[in-house]
């Protein structure tokens, strides 16, 4: 029998990894039957418990069994909030435990963790529904003030600048080589490890210039626009007491080495908590790790 030839992209055969798939079992939607990650993205979906990976190592730290679980995620996929939101209700996670041998220790159906509003037709004169009394047992707490700033600045980007979503996918194999060949020779130079992020980030850096409104800002009237002709790039970094996006000023000047000197100077003072107001302010663009959602 002749053996099927199996193309894939990169960005396929990382997520089939991921996700335990046979890509032999993937039917690719690309030119002479390539693969792609939508293919196996769907492939056999419904069948299977997807969990962001952050998610899943909460629940396995919580002894937390989620089949079943349907998730808030796109597809219903489960994350972080869900399972924190067992961890929280005693009653919710008693029904999710493993014991000692791995056995759920008690089964149940699948658990929606979307929450439904109480309809008005709901309560009776002279009675509480269930919510209403859960409701007394929830607890309040003062917002810390980076939270408070936090929230303000996601509020302010959110209705201060149109938002829009605008989906890639990038063959990286390229990338990922050529940062195995800068690893030691910038290591020697700067006792500094250049990441995937260093390298996506300089690519922001010197893209940015040749596409004028993407770095621009506009003024709060929405009468203006700003050009920027110089790049300062934010990277969020998260804390546990929030987000915090330190602005690497005139990257757009810098060689990669300087800019991963710089970078790893402004992340270690972000996690030491010694990042100056005006180190966190200015950028024209911002960028995420997207890694932890399972992102490619």
């Amino acid at each position: 029998m002749e053996k099927r030839k199996m193309r894939a992209t990169p960005a396929a055969r990382a997520l089939a990894k991921r996700l335990g798939v046979d890509l032999l079992s993937v039917i690719g939607t690309g030119y002479k039957g390539r693969i792609h990650k939508d293919d196996v993205a769907g492939f056999n979906y419904e069948d299977k418990t997807h969990v962001s990976p952050l998610a899943q190592r909460i629940a396995d730290i919580h002894n937390i069994d989620l089949k079943g679980v349907i998730g808030t995620g796109f597809r219903n996929k489960i994350m972080k909030d869900d399972v924190l939101q067992f961890i929280e209700d005693p009653e919710i996670k008693s029904r999710f435990m493993l014991d000692d041998f791995g056995y759920q220790m008690v089964t149940s159906g699948p658990v929606a963790t979307k929450t439904t509003p109480v309809k008005q037709a709901d309560v009776v004169k002279g009675e509480t529904v269930e919510g209403s009394a859960q409701q007394e047992e929830s607890e309040t707490i003062k917002m810390t003030q980076m939270r408070k700033i936090i929230s303000k600045r996601m509020s302010e980007s959110f209705f201060g600048a149109p938002t829009f979503i605008q989906t890639w996918e990038i063959d990286m194999t390229e990338l990922l080589a050529l940062r195995k060949r800068l690893i030691d020779p910038i290591m020697e130079k700067t006792g500094k490890k250049v990441t995937v992020t260093d390298l996506i980030s300089m690519a922001v850096i010197k893209t940015l210039p040749k596409h004028k409104y993407i770095n621009s800002s506009m003024n709060k009237e929405a009468t203006e626009i700003t050009f920027h002709n110089y790049v300062n790039l934010g990277i969020a970094v998260g804390l546990d007491e929030g987000l915090l996006v330190p602005v690497v000023k005139g990257a757009d000047k810098m060689s990669l080495t300087e800019f991963v000197v710089a970078m790893k100077d402004l992340t270690e003072r972000t996690f030491s908590k010694k990042l100056l107001p005006d180190e966190q302010a200015g950028s024209t663009f911002t960028i995420s790790n997207l890694g932890m959602y399972g992102v490619d």
